[in-house]
């Protein structure tokens, strides 16, 4: 893992969330710059530029901390690169600032999925279903990854782990 200073920043940061308990701010008080971070993140995230994407959000979150949509982002994107464990941590945050979110509960429900914890899963499905409504998209959508289920884990052979031995070569005459 590469620390960069905005991550190191989001670090701090998140330490600081977390113990002051600072709140959403409404979409319309969220800082400016915070904004054009974001709008900077989705562009490198739809240009399939994650590392970008991941800086980008941090610096939203740099800039203002009650950005709860930098949060899921951030999220999203570590979903993105198989990291289901920051992912849920990154939905979590968004989640103290506003538990009723549905897209951080969805998308941390899914995550918990892919992490084998299904139950926890349902836990955020019925808050989703409880704060959107059985009809919402995002709602079906964690149902339906609940009822798939979490993956198998992976399984290793001896041939994944071990190589082979080399093979000597003879000379020929």
């Amino acid at each position: 893992m590469r620390f960069t200073p905005a991550s190191i920043a989001l670090a701090a940061l998140l330490t600081t969330v977390s113990s002051v308990g600072l709140t959403q701010r409404p979409d319309a008080q969220i800082e400016p710059l915070s904004l054009e971070w974001m709008r900077a993140g989705e562009a490198a995230s739809k240009a399939g530029n994650l590392s970008g994407a991941v800086d980008a959000y941090e610096s939203a979150l740099a800039v203002d901390p009650r950005n709860r949509a930098a949060y899921v982002a951030l999220a999203d994107v570590a979903r993105a690169q198989e990291l289901p464990g920051k992912a849920i941590r990154l939905y979590r945050e968004a989640l103290l600032l506003d538990p009723t979110d549905v897209n951080a509960l969805v998308g941390q429900g899914e995550a918990m999925v892919a992490k084998g914890a299904v139950a926890k899963a349902k836990e955020n499905l019925a808050v989703a279903q409880k704060a959107c409504g059985a009809d919402c998209a995002p709602v079906g959508k964690l149902s339906a990854a609940i009822a798939k289920g979490a993956p198998p884990p992976t399984v290793l052979s001896v041939k994944d782990v071990i190589p082979a031995p080399a093979t000597p070569q003879t000379e020929k005459p």
